[in-house]
């Protein structure tokens, strides 16, 4: 949570992005496209953030987390995003992909950050 309100807090600059991204409108999305609640998750490796969609979701009964602890994680993560100023990446992709979130397979969109923001999050 405080990472995300760091990164809230710097993302608030003449260069942030015009429309952020919403807990509403990223559940719409995966509502509408998949209908299903799947896992999302912010993946660092070799040097890159990666969004993957992984192939659990809410309305699973063996799912993990409950209803509100599933909302509070979406909570942090578009914070998270929209403090990268990657909003944008992300609502194109998850409108556009024809791929599907698989049994076993997650789906991942390597996010292309901006340089200030790849220095300050990447190490």
């Amino acid at each position: 949570m405080l990472l995300c309100r760091w990164i809230s807090v710097l993302s608030s600059g003449p260069d942030s992005p015009a429309r952020p991204l919403t807990v509403a409108e990223l559940l719409g999305v995966l509502r509408d496209r998949w209908q299903a609640s799947y896992d999302l998750q912010l993946i660092q490796r070799r040097g890159r953030l990666y969004l993957q969609v992984m192939w659990a979701y809410l309305e699973q009964q063996s799912f993990p987390l409950s209803a509100e602890a599933y909302e509070a994680k979406l909570e942090e993560l578009v914070g998270t995003l929209n403090g990268l100023g990657v909003a944008e990446q992300v609502r194109q992709w998850l409108s556009t992909t024809s791929d599907k979130p698989r049994l076993g397979r997650a789906m991942g969109l390597p996010l292309e950050l901006p340089p200030e923001r790849a220095s300050e999050f990447l190490l």
